[in-house]
């Protein structure tokens, strides 16, 4: 995995230069505004760019949504110490498929990153369910269109174990806590949401949380 890093701290850019290369993820390279990372993304053209939001000269969600137009493969993944529901939405909406806060320990950051190149886009603890209420509540608005019609998924697509796995994530639980309710290893649960991803032909945590929030099979927390 090559990765972008995009924030204008130098200090805690040197940091997660130090960390990725510990654990053999290559640094690509390092932009302080946003417009440098568009102008980075675009000549480098990494797998993984970890976007902060607040920066001088372009702001992380117009770098996020610049970079996507242009490069909708490169993945971008929010890393920010906001926790505000407004900028989470926003990110996603923007084309994040994922969003990590600076509080992340290094080892829970690093698993997170793992978990992205098994194709399980990362959301810090609780983000996930704030998410979730935030699709239903949209889907309630707009429960008759067309394209709310078009997509609804069948609870059938998905086996009972996977449909569990499904209903725990998206109420807000991590992978490590699913595991143990279920009696399985943190490796099984994030093969279970990769699995998941691919039946339902879906590429973003996100859209699973919105299909789960669609069939109502949120767990009583």
């Amino acid at each position: 995995m090559r990765v972008l890093l995009v924030d204008d701290h130098q200090l805690l850019v040197e940091g997660l230069s130090s960390l990725l290369s510990a654990h053999g993820i290559a640094v690509a390279g390092v932009a302080g505004d946003g417009r440098a990372a568009v102008a980075q993304a675009l000549a480098l053209e990494p797998d993984l760019i970890l976007m902060d939001l607040s920066m001088p000269v372009c702001d992380g969600l117009t770098a996020t949504r610049l970079i996507k137009a242009q490069r909708p493969a490169i993945k971008i993944v929010i890393l920010t110490t906001s926790a505000e529901d407004a900028d989470l939405f926003a990110a996603i909406q923007s084309g994040a498929c994922g969003y990590l806060l600076k509080s992340i320990s290094g080892k829970a950051f690093i698993e997170a990153l793992r978990g992205l190149e098994e194709g399980v886009p990362p959301f810090s603890p609780g983000l996930a369910a704030r998410l979730l209420d935030e699709f239903a509540r949209r889907a309630g608005q707009d429960a008759s269109s067309a394209h709310s019609a078009a997509s609804a998924p069948e609870p059938a697509e998905l086996t009972p174990r996977q449909t569990e796995v499904l209903r725990l994530v998206a109420s807000g639980l991590t992978y490590k806590e699913v595991g143990q309710q279920l009696a399985l290893s943190e490796r099984t649960v994030r093969y279970h949401m990769a699995e998941i991803m691919a039946r339902l032909h879906l590429e973003h945590r996100s859209q699973v949380i919105a299909y789960a929030g669609k069939l109502g099979i949120v767990a009583d927390m």
